[in-house]
């Protein structure tokens, strides 16, 4: 509801400012240009998502998404024992980190609002820490192919989008790092309080 406001509080004011300044020609074509080249970066990226959302299909398919998920398991054990107590949470998450993992944000959002139910039940309504920590690592989202922002790159017209991965993978580990801290010190200043 609030971008909403900021949505059209912008559009307002680009208006009044069009009119105050007699360029409401320029900001109507601005405008139109705008709604292209949303429509032309949205048709560009579509064909790359399809891509990687197959290569992850196929990935299912073949048991390479199975096996990479079971590669984390013993991590995730660690961090979220609890949740891991359930193998069908343990498995949601697992193919979650391993869809954010491969940089496909739009695939690993089911797998993660799956996660999050399973691990919200039983919960009375306050998110657990471990919930907490999940919804976490998905924000940070440690990545070794950034599909998607390779996709946007390459639509952008840039001839080697994945020149960033160095980039990508430092701040992936960093991110995830500063996640889990704050994590952990905001679950032990919650318990210890009265």
């Amino acid at each position: 509801m609030a971008m909403a406001w900021v949505w059209t509080g912008m559009v307002v004011l680009s208006l009044v400012f069009g009119l105050l300044t007699g360029s409401l020609d320029a900001v109507a074509n601005a405008a139109l240009e705008g709604a292209r080249s949303a429509i032309d970066l949205s048709i560009s990226m579509a064909g790359v998502l399809c891509l990687w959302s197959g290569v992850m299909e196929v990935m299912s398919a073949c048991g390479l998404s199975a096996s990479l998920s079971r590669t984390f398991r013993p991590l995730l054990r660690r961090l979220l024992p609890n949740a891991c107590r359930d193998e069908e949470t343990l498995a949601a998450i697992s193919a979650n980190v391993s869809a954010n993992l491969l940089g496909l944000g739009n695939a690993a959002t089911p797998l993660g609002i799956r996660a999050a139910q399973r691990m919200s039940r039983g919960c009375g309504g306050t998110a657990s820490d471990e919930l907490c920590l999940l919804v976490v690592l998905n924000t940070a989202s440690i990545q070794l192919i950034p599909a998607t922002i390779a996709s946007v790159r390459a639509a952008a017209g840039c001839r080697t989008p994945f020149d960033i991965l160095p980039a990508v993978w430092l701040a992936s580990v960093l991110s995830v790092a500063a996640g889990l801290t704050a994590a952990r010190l905001l679950s032990r200043a919650g318990r210890s309080r009265p």
